[in-house]
């Protein structure tokens, strides 16, 4: 009986949680109401979830409850925005403390920026140093690039430890639990909950509460959650134009007559195979490379390596091509002609990035518009333009496609013209970029910056 007790207070305390967060952030309807409230699970110092339910010990709530209704709710959403972060589904692969670590800091660092006093904890210091140096690294605080700052920090047990304990909030223990019923099952649960980051993207987008209120924060991370997988080889392939090029194009070749020759004569074909065939090739185009101070050298290198290595494969490489390399902060600092895939290869050799003032991609586009003046490009497809967004952009639109390239989510204040395509990569889509290239392309043998 007294185990019931417990359980139907546990109910009402998540209930009333719910109920108050729902009366301060409407936009999270959807997700509020998505997990279902069952005790036990295996819990008894903390919630947990494995995406579908929210498990919880009604004792254990009852007594943090009458400590701080704040820590319920926290709580709560802390739980809820794992879930819609795709946190559960992102897990495999990684290393599993880290990416607890990781994950943990990320949804405290959205609710330590969520104005509310029903989420005011107050002042925690070691929070807000962690946060901080986070930051000088990436302009959005996610779990993907918090992991892989702890990856590069190689960080003892010990500090591995601290952070635990700073930022340890629920138990993450029935994350792989629902994997092992099924990876169709598993696929389904992270479709509905980018679903429903979705709706909620949505709904922060449409009517966003103010500034003072940390909405920001929530949706930074969300469209970040709710991003597909980019190919970055086939977006690269859109600014190919159509060539002819010396090969037998099979699909336009009538085997029909081909045979009927061979019936009619014996052994004389009415048509033979086409010996040229229309493909999609780069010649002309432009690319950008932001080299102000809050670029990462290192960053750059691993765009610049593997757009090499994708423009050097047969499928979109053409024999000469006419390839402009721009580096600039608030001025061009070098341009570079490439003609051929020795002096694509010549110039990664020898690359080296130039600049680190302020940003200004102006200077890039008057640089290019002054070149068709000129009529150094005779087809030019695109430019894109490798930045973090931050800076000051043309008003005009350009006459061929321009793309911003940015590694990692930028935060709400970096506006995008709404001519230009914005494409947001993580370190993880380069990866899967070049683990797709042939065998034969080793990028280890190109030279740090």
């Amino acid at each position: 009986m007294e185990e019931k007790d417990g359980s139907e207070i546990g109910r009402e305390i998540l209930s009333a949680s719910r109920n108050e967060l729902y009366m301060n952030l409407p936009y999270l309807d959807a997700a509020l109401c998505a997990l279902a409230f069952v005790p036990g699970g295996g819990i008894t110092v903390s919630l947990a979830t494995d995406g579908e339910t929210l498990y919880y010990d009604g004792a254990w709530l009852a007594e943090r409850y009458l400590r701080s209704g704040v820590w319920t709710c926290r709580a709560y959403l802390h739980v809820l925005l794992h879930c819609m972060l795709r946190h559960l589904a992102k897990k495999r692969g990684r290393i599993p403390e880290l990416w607890d670590i990781a994950c943990d800091a990320a949804v405290e660092s959205i609710l330590d920026g969520l104005d509310y006093p029903c989420l005011n904890a107050g002042p925690f210091p070691q929070k807000q140093k962690f946060y901080g140096e986070c930051l000088r690294d990436m302009p959005v605080l996610t779990a993907e690039g918090i992991y892989r700052r702890l990856l590069r920090l190689n960080l003892p047990e010990y500090a591995l430890a601290q952070l635990q304990r700073v930022f340890l909030v629920d138990d993450h223990g029935l994350w792989d639990m629902e994997r092992q019923e099924g990876e169709e099952q598993s696929r389904r649960q992270d479709q509905r909950w980018q679903n429903i980051s979705g709706k909620t993207q949505t709904g922060l987008e449409t009517v966003l509460s103010d500034k003072g209120s940390g909405g920001e924060a929530v949706l930074e991370q969300v469209r970040a959650a709710v991003r597909d997988d980019v190919d970055y080889r086939a977006f690269l392939r859109r600014f190919a134009v159509p060539r002819e090029v010396a090969a037998v194009d099979g699909d336009a070749f009538d085997y029909g007559f081909y045979s009927y020759g061979l019936r009619l004569y014996g052994n004389m074909p009415l048509v033979e195979p086409p010996e040229t065939r229309e493909e999609k090739r780069i010649e002309d185009f432009v690319i950008a490379v932001d080299t102000s101070m809050s670029t990462s050298g290192e960053r750059v290198r691993q765009f610049l390596a593997c757009t090499y290595a994708i423009l050097r494969s047969t499928g979109t490489f053409t024999r000469k091509v006419n390839i402009r390399v721009l580096q600039c902060d608030d001025q061009i600092r070098a341009d570079d002609v490439l003609h051929d895939l020795e002096d694509l290869r010549d110039y990664m050799e020898r690359f080296r990035l130039t600049g680190g003032s302020a940003t200004d991609f102006r200077p890039v586009f008057e640089h290019v518009a002054k070149l068709r003046e000129a009529g150094t490009f005779t087809s030019l497809r695109g430019l894109i333009y490798f930045t973090d967004g931050m800076g000051i952009y043309p008003e005009k639109r350009t006459p061929y496609e321009t793309a911003f390239i940015l590694l990692g989510e930028p935060p709400l204040s970096v506006k995008i013209p709404p001519w230009a395509i914005r494409l947001v990569l993580e370190a993880p889509d380069l990866d899967r970029a070049v683990e797709q290239l042939p065998e034969e392309m080793d990028l280890s043998e190109l030279p740090e910056l």
